[in-house]
């Protein structure tokens, strides 16, 4: 987990801590650590407490964003640091439009791993 800059801080619309997103899934917080270790999730510390907090574009109702994970393995096998990753999913691309975090929320998860492939190259 790392610590995030203002300017990552400011493309994320809204955060969520870790016992927020159990209480939304429906799990214990070690489940939700769990799914961050495993790379399913990222997280990254922030506010005057330094607590750990996720995207809330990272979670739809009760799940993880359709999508995610297998874009976030994309993203980290081209090598991208937690701020790359995000700075990247967060920052518009007029090719989808909007951002990719906002393509995967919508079920456009082919378009966004697309892109994020074509990133390797």
């Amino acid at each position: 987990m790392t610590e995030i800059d203002a300017k990552i801080d400011a493309l994320v619309p809204a955060w969520l801590t870790l016992p927020d997103i159990a209480e939304q899934l429906g799990v214990e917080v070690t489940r939700v650590r769990q799914l961050v270790k495993e790379g399913q999730l990222i997280a990254v510390r922030r506010g005057e407490n330094r607590a750990l907090h996720v995207p809330a574009a990272f979670i739809d109702g009760d799940k993880v964003v359709k999508g995610l994970s297998g874009t976030l393995t994309l993203l980290r096998d081209d090598g991208f640091t937690v701020e790359e990753m995000l700075e990247w999913l967060f920052t518009p691309d007029p090719s989808l439009p909007g951002t990719p975090a906002q393509a995967l929320s919508e079920n456009r998860g082919t378009e966004v791993k697309r892109r994020a492939q074509a990133l390797a190259v």
